[in-house]
């Protein structure tokens, strides 16, 4: 409050969003925290990310996706100039809506909303994790070309209504950005 010159009313209502996108925590007595990242959380969000997209590949290829593999593409082609221009809060959130966009190919907004909730906790670690070295032998600029070409891979099996291939492109797509994030954990 200092700081900014303000009350504490404008400051808990700056803090409403991201306590309901549960990106902090209300302490009594502390006050509020950015809420930490934790090896059991990130357990977690991986497990529902798995389960959650390998679960929309059923509902959506019985779905006319036709707007939402236009947006799919669209985003994805924001990811590659993010990563043409080096743009990683750019990257970050163009992957965000790539995924989102994904998640709408259902057309069922609870599950929508459930990838919603475990997108924003894999965009946290994904501010922190996106510049980092993936491995001596992987540069971070070929693990983003990767991700964006995954994401083509993606968007024609949506379109190809190929469930199968789906599962495993989302699958590995998963296992990929969980390995960055366990380096990312673990240096």
């Amino acid at each position: 409050m200092e700081d900014l010159g303000i009350g504490r009313t404008p400051i808990r209502e700056a803090l409403v969003r991201p306590h309901g996108e549960k990106m902090v925590e209300s302490h009594p007595k502390r006050g509020v925290i950015v809420r930490p990242i934790t090896l059991q959380n990130t357990k977690a969000m991986f497990e529902s990310m798995n389960l959650i997209e390998m679960g929309l590949v059923d509902i959506a290829i019985k779905k006319d996706c036709s707007t939402f593999i236009k947006r799919m593409k669209a985003t994805n082609q924001n990811v590659q100039k993010a990563i043409q221009e080096n743009d990683v809060f750019g990257l970050v959130e163009a992957n965000h809506k790539f995924h989102m966009n994904f998640a709408r190919c259902s057309q069922n907004e609870f599950l929508v909303r459930a990838v919603g909730d475990v997108r924003t906790e894999a965009k946290r670690l994904s501010y922190l994790s996106y510049d980092n070295i993936i491995g001596p032998k992987k540069p971070i600029e070929a693990h983003h070309e990767v991700v964006f070409q995954e994401h083509e891979k993606i968007i024609s099996a949506v379109l190809e209504k190929d469930g199968p291939r789906l599962k495993e492109l989302i699958h590995d797509h998963i296992l990929i950005f969980r390995q960055r994030i366990i380096v990312f954990m673990t240096s």
